[in-house]
C-alpha cells in the first residue's frame, strides 16, 4: 500500500475513534464502579484533541560576495503553512496512544536554490550544511512522510510526527513509537542531547522532530530515575537497520537538596558517548553544566573528543515588568577556526549534516534577555558569538499573544564579523571554484492559530 495512504487511513481512525467518542475531551469518573450487564465498561476512556494552523514568511538579504551560490540574486523570498493535529487515546488509567499528524506546504527562492546546489555538487557535505531540505524518513525505522507535490520552487509533504503506545504503571513508564526525547541542559547549545536537538538559532520550539524507539524510564528510589532507548537506524546506502546506525543509550537522574546530576552512556552511530551533567542555584540563579567525551570509531577518523556547555539564567522585575536573561559557554571539540579546510574535517561535516552540530568553531559565548513589556507581548534578544574570531549574530525577537489561541512572532537575524570569520563570510575551497560563503542576514514573520 503507498505510504500516503496509510497516512491518511490512521488519521481517518484516529478521526473515527474521536467521533464514537463524540470527539469532546471524555473523562472516566473517579469511581465507576463495577459495570452492569447493559452498561459494559468503555474500552476508551478518554479522548483529547489539540493543534494548530500556522503561515510563516521569510525575507532574507544574501551577500553578494558568496559566489557562485547567491550570484545575480536578489533578496530571497519564501512562504510556509502547516497544519498540526495532535490526538491523545486514553485507555484505562495505564495506556495512552498517542498521534500527530501534520501536512506542510512551501515555497519560495531559497527552496528553489537549494535544490540547484544539490544538482550541481551532489554529495557536497558543503552542499549538506547549506541547502534547505524537507524532512524525511530515510533513516527512519517508519516511513510516515509521503511528498504529495515537489518542485524545484514549491513542495507539500505529510506526515506522522508522533505515532506512539504507552504504557505507565507504578513500576515505571514504558514507550514505544515515534516519539521525542529531550536530554540535557543547555539552553542554546545540547552537547548532551544526542536526539534531533534544536538548532541555537530555532524560533519556534514547541516540537522536536519524532524518532522511532522505543524508550522505557524507571524510577530508581526516591530521588532519581533511570532512562533507556533504543532508537533502530537505517543505513541510506542499504535501506537495512544498521547497529552503526542506530542508538543504544541510557541515562541515570538523581535528585539531591539542592543539586541534579546527570550521567549518561551511550552508542551512538559507530561511536561510545559518555557524559555528565548537573543543575542548582546560586542564590536566586540556575546554573547548569554538561559534558559529554565522544570516543570516534567511523569514517576513518578513530581518537575522541570533549564538548562541554555552562550556563546561568536569572529573573527579575525591572521597573515592574518581568524579566528574564541568561549567559551559556560552549566547547565544540570538533570545531576549527581554519574555515577554509573546514569541508575535510569529516567527523563535523558528517554531525552538521545529521542534524546534531550547527556551528564551525570550538568556543561559543551566547546570552538572551527578555522582558515581558505587556501581559501579552515580549521582547527578547538572543546573541551568539564565536569568542575565536570574533563574530557572532544577533536575533531579537517579539511574541504577541493576540487572543487566547493567536499568536504572531516576528523575528530578525542579523549576522556580524570581519572577514575570513564564521559569521562574517570566510572564503572556502569548493570544488574547483573559491567560494566566500556568507551567511544571509534575514526577517521572519509567523502567525499561529491555536485550537
Amino acid at each position: 500500500m503507498d505510504r500516503h495512504i496509510t497516512v491518511i487511513f490512521i488519521a481517518m481512525g484516529i478521526g473515527l475513534a474521536a467521533v464514537l467518542c463524540r470527539a469532546d475531551t471524555f473523562q472516566a469518573p473517579e469511581s465507576p464502579g463495577p459495570s452492569s450487564p447493559h452498561q459494559p465498561e468503555r474500552l476508551l476512556t478518554a479522548t483529547q484533541w489539540g493543534g494548530h494552523v500556522r503561515t510563516a514568511g521569510t525575507v532574507a538579504w544574501p551577500d553578494r560576495q558568496s559566489r557562485p551560490l547567491w550570484e545575480n540574486e536578489p533578496n530571497l523570498y519564501d512562504g510556509f503553512l502547516q497544519l498540526r493535529l495532535k490526538n491523545d487515546l486514553f485507555f484505562g488509567s495505564n495506556w495512552t496512544f498517542q498521534t500527530h499528524y501534520e501536512a506542510v506546504a512551501m515555497a519560495g527562492d531559497t527552496l528553489e536554490k537549494s535544490h540547484q546546489w544539490q544538482e550541481q555538487w551532489p554529495n557536497s557535505p558543503v552542499v549538506d550544511m547549506l541547502a534547505f531540505t524537507v524532512i524525511d524518513d530515510d533513516r527512519r525505522l517508519m516511513d510516515l512522510t509521503h511528498v504529495i507535490h515537489a518542485e524545484p520552487r514549491d513542495v507539500v509533504y505529510h506526515r506522522l510526527d508522533r505515532l506512539n503506545l504507552t504504557l505507565t504503571r507504578p513500576w515505571g513508564m514504558v514507550r514505544l513509537g515515534r516519539q521525542a526525547l529531550t536530554w540535557g541542559n543547555g539552553l542554546v547549545f545540547h552537547p548532551m542531547d544526542l536526539f534531533n536537538p534544536f538548532a541555537p538559532t530555532a524560533i519556534i520550539k514547541e516540537y522536536k522532530i519524532g524518532d522511532d524507539m522505543a524508550m522505557a524510564q524507571l524510577p530508581t528510589g526516591l530521588t532519581g530515575n533511570l532512562q533507556a532507548l533504543y532508537l533502530p537506524r537505517r543505513n541510506l546506502a542499504t535501506t537495512d537497520v544498521e547497529w552503526d546506525q542506530s542508538s543504544l543509550a541510557g541515562k541515570w537522574h538523581l535528585s539531591t537538596n539542592t543539586i541534579e546530576i546527570d550521567a549518561m552512556a551511550a552508542h551512538h552511530f559507530a561511536d561510545t558517548v559518555i557524559g555528565i551533567g548537573a543543575t542548582g542555584y546560586f542564590r536566586e540563579a540556575a546554573w547548569r553544566t554538561d559534558l559529554t567525551w565522544t570516543f570516534l570509531d567511523g569514517n576513518g577518523s578513530p581518537g575522541s573528543y570533549l564538548s562541554a556547555v555552562a550556563n546561568i539564567d536569572y529573573a527579575w522585575t525591572w521597573w515592574n515588568k518581568n524579566s528574564y536573561g541568561f549567559l551559556e559557554f560552549y566547547f565544540n571539540g570538533l570545531g576549527s577556526n581554519d574555515f577554509g579546510n573546514i569541508s575535510d574535517n569529516v567527523e563535523l561535516m558528517t554531525r552538521i549534516g545529521r542534524g546534531e552540530l550547527f556551528v564551525l568553531g570550538r568556543i561559543y559565548l551566547a546570552g538572551g534577555w527578555q522582558v515581558e513589556v505587556h501581559p501579552l507581548v515580549r521582547i527578547s534578544l538572543t546573541t551568539i558569538n564565536n569568542l575565536a574570531d570574533p563574530s557572532g549574530l544577533l536575533q531579537p525577537q517579539i511574541v504577541w499573544d493576540m487572543t487566547t489561541n493567536v499568536q504572531l512572532v516576528a523575528v530578525v537575524r542579523w549576522h556580524y564579523g570581519e572577514k575570513d570569520s564564521e559569521f562574517g563570510g570566510y572564503r572556502l575551497r569548493f570544488f574547483d571554484d573559491d567560494v566566500f560563503l556568507s551567511p544571509s542576514n534575514s526577517a521572519f514573520l509567523q502567525l499561529t492559530r491555536y485550537f
